[in-house]
């Protein structure tokens, strides 16, 4: 949605609530038989998984790029997606479960494990983005949309009571997100960085 929602294209939402099993019903399966989401429907043309849908949308709408207009953007681009999907989205996930779940109790060793392993690899992963308004560059991109969600959850998580025994705040690319310039932002761009700045101020 951030990306439809970036580039200003009309779209229909639809809101599953896992609780009520909305996602494992016929219609929805029809669509996606992993019963993940999200699913996109263009016409007749069905997409799966977030970064297919986005290069789906890239190719289908060109006009306000989200993978860069250079070789050298779509590069780094992609670099800031592959080293989050491959070092951080796990550990991640490792921290935002047990507390959103209220399980930190029973987790809390490997939650400090993880987060330490996060910690560790987005300083490694962040250092272009300390001194750019966004993940890999001066514009919103891909990177973006991919790592806030995520993102997000984790702040949800740190929200909770047991977040504050953490220090979550320590996330290098919040920084970046956080400062940017908003000046001639989109919409989605600017409830990007309030809903990423509003937990972390608090």
């Amino acid at each position: 949605m951030l990306t439809l929602e970036t580039k200003q294209i009309p779209y229909s939402a639809h809101l599953l609530q896992a609780a009520r099993g909305d996602n494992k019903k016929p219609e929805y399966l029809a669509l996606n038989p992993r019963g993940k989401v999200p699913t996109l429907r263009d016409g007749d043309v069905i997409v799966s998984e977030s970064i297919a849908i986005m290069e789906y949308v890239e190719k289908r709408f060109p006009a306000r790029p989200m993978f860069g207009r250079t070789a050298l953007e779509t590069a780094t681009i992609w670099r800031a997606i592959s080293e989050f999907s491959s070092y951080l989205q796990a550990p991640l996930l490792r921290v935002a479960g047990p507390l959103l779940a209220g399980k930190m109790r029973d987790a809390a060793a490997d939650v400090r494990a993880a987060l330490r392993k996060s910690k560790r690899s987005s300083a490694s992963s962040s250092r272009g983005s300390l001194i750019s308004p966004w993940l890999a560059g001066a514009d919103l991109t891909a990177a973006d949309t991919t790592v806030y969600p995520f993102l997000a959850l984790l702040l949800r998580g740190a929200l909770k009571e047991a977040g504050g025994q953490l220090e979550l705040d320590l996330l290098p690319f919040t920084t970046a997100i956080r400062g940017c310039n908003m000046d001639g932002a989109s919409g989605a761009a600017a409830r990007l960085r309030t809903h990423v700045s509003a937990p972390l101020a608090s």
